[in-house]
C-alpha cells in the first residue's frame, strides 16, 4: 500500500511534465490521462484521511457534516473542471459511474472479498432500509427529468428553459432531502447507524489508515493542499479526455461512467475491501451507501447549481455549451435504477455472502460492456 501511494505521488510531477513537454507526441494525451488519474488516487485518499481527522476533532455532528461535504471532493472537482470545459455529458457520466461503482463494484467487491471463507456476514438492516429509501429518491430525480425530455422533446419550443427550471428545482429539493438525511442519521436516529465492532479479532476497529491523531491545522492544510493539486490534475485529466477517447476509439460516456468514476472512487474501493475482509461489514456497507448518496443527493445537485452560476458569469465554455441539467441519458437512468433495485433486494435481510457479491460484480461488468459499445459521438440522447 505504501509503495502504491509513493508511486501515485510520483505521478503528479510526471503528469505535469508529460503535458508540458510532450505535446507534439501523438500519445501524449493517453499518457497524461493515465498519469493524472493514478496521481489523483492517493490524493483522494489523503483528502479522506484529513477529513476523518477533522471529524474526530469536531465531534460526531460536525464530523458527519464534514464527511458529507468533503467525502467526495475529488469527484466534485473533476465534475467542475469538466463543466468548465464544456464536457457536460462527461460530468454527468462520471456522476452516474460513481453511483454504479459504489453500489456494484465497491459493494460487490466488499461482499465477495469479505465472504470468502465465511458462510455469511451481517450489517445493520435498519440502516440499509433507510439508505434504500434515499436511493429511490435519487432514482426518481434521474428518472423524471429523462421522462420529461422524452415526452416533450419534439414539441416543446421552450424545452431547454423548462428542463433547466426542472433541474434547478429538483436540485434544491435533493439538497433539502440530503440535509434531512443528515439530521436523521446524526441527530434523531443516530443509534440506527452506529456501527457494531468488527467480529474478527485480527484487526482493531477503526478507520483504515488512521495511525495517529492529526491537529486541526495539519488536517486543514492537508485537505486544502490535496484539493489544489487535485484541481490541477483534474484540468489535465479532463483536458486529455477528448483526444484520448479519439485515439483509443472510446466514447465519452464510457470514459466518464467507468474510467473517471473508478479513479475518483479508488480510495473508497480499497477501504471498503479491507474493512470487509476484517469482517467489519457494517462500516464497509456504510461506505457503499453513503458514498453513493453523497454523489446522488449532494454532489450532483451542487454541480448543477454551480454550472448555472458559471453560465450566468460567462465562465469557461459554459455560455456556449449551456448549463448542466439533470436530463441523463435513458441508458444511464436504467443502469442506476437496476443497480439500486439489485442492491436493495440483496441487502434487505442485512446479510451478505460471497455469491451475492459475485452477482453485483457481474451486473457491473455487463453495464461496463454496454457502455463501452455506445457509438462514438453519442451524448445525452443515448
Amino acid at each position: 500500500m505504501r509503495l502504491a501511494t509513493f508511486l501515485g505521488y510520483l505521478c503528479i510531477p510526471a503528469a505535469i511534465l508529460t503535458h508540458a513537454f510532450l505535446k507534439q507526441w501523438s500519445g501524449e494525451a493517453i499518457l497524461t490521462f493515465v498519469l493524472a488519474g493514478l496521481a489523483i488516487i492517493p490524493l483522494a485518499s489523503l483528502m479522506g484521511q484529513a477529513t476523518e481527522h477533522l471529524s474526530e476533532r469536531a465531534g460526531p455532528t460536525w464530523g458527519g457534516l464534514l464527511n458529507a461535504t468533503f467525502g467526495n471532493a475529488a469527484e466534485l472537482i473533476i465534475g467542475i473542471i469538466a463543466v468548465l470545459k464544456g464536457f457536460n455529458d462527461v460530468a454527468k457520466a462520471s456522476l452516474t459511474g460513481s453511483i454504479l461503482g459504489n453500489l456494484l463494484l465497491v459493494g460487490g467487491g466488499a461482499m465477495f472479498v469479505g465472504g470468502i471463507g465465511r458462510e455469511r456476514q451481517t450489517f445493520s438492516r435498519s440502516a440499509a432500509e433507510a439508505n434504500a429509501g434515499l436511493l429511490m429518491v435519487a432514482v426518481a430525480a434521474m428518472l423524471l427529468p429523462a421522462i420529461f425530455d422524452l415526452s416533450f422533446h419534439s414539441h416543446d419550443t421552450l424545452l431547454t428553459q423548462h428542463e433547466n427550471g426542472l433541474s434547478i428545482g429538483t436540485s434544491l429539493i435533493l439538497l433539502l432531502v440530503y440535509g434531512a438525511g443528515l439530521l436523521f442519521t446524526l441527530r434523531t436516529h443516530t443509534h440506527v447507524f452506529t456501527s457494531q465492532p468488527a467480529q474478527s479479532p485480527e484487526e482493531p476497529m477503526g478507520m483504515v489508515g488512521l495511525t495517529g491523531a492529526w491537529s486541526v491545522k495539519k488536517s486543514a492544510l492537508a485537505l486544502l493542499a490535496a484539493s489544489a493539486v487535485v484541481a490541477i490534475l483534474s484540468e489535465l485529466l479532463v483536458g486529455a479526455v477528448d483526444q484520448m477517447a479519439s485515439l483509443l476509439g472510446w466514447n465519452h460516456i464510457f470514459v466518464g461512467v467507468i474510467v473517471l468514476a473508478i479513479i475518483g472512487n479508488a480510495a473508497e474501493h480499497s477501504t471498503a475491501l479491507m474493512l470487509a475482509r476484517r469482517n467489519d461489514m457494517d462500516t464497509a456497507m456504510s461506505i457503499v451507501f453513503q458514498s453513493s448518496l453523497q454523489i446522488a443527493l449532494f454532489v450532483t445537485p451542487v454541480l448543477v447549481l454551480i454550472s448555472h452560476a458559471f453560465v450566468a458569469m460567462g465562465l469557461g465554455m459554459t455560455p456556449k455549451m449551456g448549463a448542466m441539467n439533470l436530463v441523463f441519458s435513458p441508458l444511464e437512468v436504467v443502469a442506476v435504477f437496476l443497480s439500486v433495485i439489485v442492491i436493495v433486494i440483496l441487502c434487505r435481510n442485512g446479510e451478505t455472502n460471497w455469491f451475492e457479491g459475485w452477482l453485483l460484480l457481474a451486473v457491473y461488468a455487463i453495464l461496463a460492456i454496454t457502455f463501452f459499445y455506445i457509438p462514438r459521438g453519442a451524448g445525452s440522447s443515448v
